[in-house]
């Protein structure tokens, strides 16, 4: 049963507008006093006769419900809240929204947006650039900045391995003027990639320095190890025998014979003064 005063000031209530809260009787001013929420904005009670605005635990007078920069009223509009600021979705989009790499123009909150290698798109603006056709979450390649479908870039751009015949995407290698994959760039020999490592070639193959050495490479009469000549190291050459330069030595006194005179004996050379007592 309600009471005729005020269950906080004990006043009569009259012939006056009150207020009931848990069938407690209060004058307006001790309820709103009592009861009312602060409003974020002005930081006064929101009073029982004014609209009460609510959003996740703040309360807003309805004129005080507006956007933190350009100070429209967001009452029945949608809105953003950003570090505890509320903010109409123009002002938030300007602020905080990812611009589409291809129109420049915001990506309004609630719409979809594409994201691609730390950049966003809008949906419809996320396209191959050679068809125009969508590229949702289809497989893609990148060229000069612009995004390819595969059927179009492989018709426009790609490369095709001279062993495997498939797309070259990314990287490779080029061996007799032919592109490569650098996983199918092997040699002749052993099959390891020879991608980023010295090679010989041979009859149009490529082979590593230990395959073709031993399978190829002349070797040295006097170390017996191969001559490769590669990277433009110098060998001498006498009828059907070869020598590492450094191993062009008279077999007696080991004076190196390169540009000198020399006499040979069986295998072995000497110098002059040594060949003479033999």
């Amino acid at each position: 049963m309600t009471s005729n005063h005020c269950h906080y000031c004990m006043e009569s209530l009259l012939g006056r507008r009150y207020m009931l809260r848990e069938e407690n009787s209060y004058c307006v001013t001790c309820y709103d006093s009592l009861f009312a929420n602060t409003c974020e904005e002005c930081k006064q009670h929101i009073e029982c006769d004014a609209k009460d605005l609510a959003y996740k635990g703040h309360h807003w007078h309805e004129a005080c419900f507006k956007c933190a920069k350009c100070n429209h009223s967001l009452v029945e509009k949608p809105f953003a809240a950003k570090d505890e600021l509320l903010l109409c979705t123009q002002c938030y989009s300007n602020e905080y929204s990812s611009k589409c790499f291809h129109c420049q123009k915001t990506i309004m909150p609630g719409s979809r947006k594409m994201e691609f290698k730390g950049s966003c798109w809008h949906e419809t603006c996320f396209v191959c650039q050679y068809c125009q056709q969508p590229l949702g979450t289809k497989p893609l390649v990148t060229k000069d900045n612009e995004n390819y479908c595969m059927p179009c870039f492989e018709k426009q751009f790609a490369h095709h391995c001279y062993s495997c015949k498939k797309m070259i995407t990314t990287g490779g290698v080029t061996y007799h003027d032919q592109p490569w994959h650098k996983e199918c760039f092997l040699c002749a020999g052993c099959k390891q990639q020879l991608a980023g490592e010295r090679f010989i070639s041979k009859d149009d193959h490529p082979y590593c320095l230990d395959c073709f050495s031993s399978l190829y490479a002349k070797k040295c009469t006097a170390c017996n190890k191969p001559i490769t000549a590669l990277g433009g190291a110098k060998f001498i050459s006498f009828e059907e025998l070869q020598w590492h330069s450094d191993c062009f030595n008279c077999v007696k006194c080991s004076v190196s014979l390169v540009g000198q005179g020399f006499l040979t004996h069986r295998d072995d050379i000497l110098c002059r003064e040594c060949g003479s007592t033999v």
